[in-house]
């Protein structure tokens, strides 16, 4: 087996579940690779001592079996701009905070690489967003995609923006709000969440629109199908806004249309046996911590 390991940052208390990962790895004789900035940062952290070969490309992760992520959920969706439509599955290791796509937690490494091994697992395909502008924009040109959320919000202003909406050519409303949220599946338990979108199953054929702070009190979240091709165009008194694909975030000025699709392919991600969809959810959101369900 051949693992790509990935992550965008160090910190003292985590090292020693770094070490740990790496230990279990060689130790099952599992070929690695580390994406060159972490592995430069571990090697003068001095975390790892042996040589290990890198990567910087997508191009560079032929016959990778697995891509293991090491952060949180911000280093998981960083992840998909190596992994593109590469078609590697991914397994995250939760270091950081709250875990819904790096779920392995690290006191469970030996036992998640074990369950690796032993192929003890589910594929879940999760869709992408994927999105244009008219004119197009430089900045998208490379890379396009988003596993959470597209969103536009204001920039350097107090003053809300009016965000036009169109579904298949149709339109919709204008967002008079701080910005608009499209969410996939994936991506209904992040930012749209915080903003009073549902959470819906990785697994389902949607897309959700949610306002951000909506001035206009009967905007509410709209679950649509994730075949919908929506426009979006930004109105009011500034001349730009931010368009924020999962955390990479660019500026746009208010003349562009934005265009949201589904993209034509899909991100494959590493479910363990042991922690399921609704699992995470029962953890990560307290559901049935009320000592009343006891």
């Amino acid at each position: 087996m051949k693992v790509a390991i990935y992550g965008q940052y160090y910190k003292k208390e985590v090292a020693i579940y770094i070490k740990e990962l790496f230990r279990v790895l060689e130790k099952n004789d599992i070929q690695l690779m580390v994406e060159l900035a972490f592995y430069k940062l571990l090697k003068k952290k001095n975390t790892i001592l042996k040589d290990f070969n890198t990567f910087n490309s997508n191009e560079d992760l032929k016959n990778v079996d697995v891509f293991l992520t090491v952060g949180g959920d911000g280093t998981f969706l960083r992840s998909i701009t190596y992994i593109k439509d590469s078609n590697i599955p991914i397994l995250g290791l939760n270091v950081g905070r709250l875990g819904f796509l790096a779920n392995v937690q690290k006191n469970r490494i030996e036992e998640a690489i074990s369950s690796l091994l032993k192929k003890d697992y589910t594929i879940v395909e999760r869709s992408l967003l994927q999105v244009h502008t008219s004119p197009q924009m430089e900045a998208l040109e490379d890379f396009n995609v988003a596993l959470n959320e597209i969103s536009i919000v204001r920039k350097n202003s107090t003053a809300m923006i009016t965000v036009e909406t169109f579904l298949d050519d149709e339109f919709l409303t204008s967002y008079w709000a701080d910005g608009l949220i499209v969410a996939t599946p994936t991506g209904s338990t992040g930012y749209s969440l915080s903003c009073g979108g549902p959470v819906i199953s990785p697994t389902s054929k949607n897309m959700i629109l949610t306002p951000i702070a909506p001035h206009n009190l009967n905007a509410r979240p709209l679950v649509i199908p994730d075949e919908t091709k929506i426009k979006l165009k930004v109105v009011g008194r500034e001349k730009r806004a931010l368009l924020s694909l999962d955390s990479r975030i660019m500026t746009i000025p208010n003349n562009v249309d934005v265009y949201v699709e589904k993209a034509n392919y899909t991100i494959k991600t590493i479910q363990l046996h042991n922690q399921t969809f609704l699992k995470t959810l029962r953890e990560k959101l307290l559901w049935g911590e009320d000592i009343r369900n006891l």
